[in-house]
């Protein structure tokens, strides 16, 4: 069975960390680029952050850039969102996701192919 299972989500005090994790099981992510995803209450999903299937290239939304680090291990067949400096607006159910097959960088978000059910980050004090 393909998955993808995100955790390391929780609850943070504004200025924390968190690290996120997304791992795979039944397939390998070496050919795969992979995505972060989160949506708030209320509101549409939006593209956090993304990297290429060699990790050579990364994207991130305004919002996040300097503050989160997204990176991978193939040998752990994981990738990584870093966040420092979480702010309240970060609050949101993050996804990570998977495309093998990808037409333009960074992708969009109909082409991933296979998501995770998500964890909940909360930023407030």
């Amino acid at each position: 069975q393909l998955q993808l299972v995100e955790s390391g989500g929780g609850l943070v005090q504004p200025g924390g960390s968190l690290r996120l994790s997304c791992a795979a099981s039944g397939f390998t992510l070496d050919y795969s680029a992979i995505g972060w995803f989160r949506q708030a209450p209320g509101k549409e999903r939006e593209g956090v952050s993304c990297i290429s299937s060699s990790g050579g290239s990364t994207n991130y939304a305004d919002s996040v850039k300097g503050r989160f680090t997204i990176s991978r291990d193939n040998a752990k067949n994981t990738v990584y969102l870093q966040m420092n400096s979480l702010k309240p607006e970060d609050t949101a159910v993050y996804y990570c996701a998977a495309v093998r097959y990808i037409n333009s960088w960074p992708p969009r978000e109909y082409e991933y192919d296979y998501w995770g059910q998500g964890t909940q980050v909360t930023v407030s004090s």
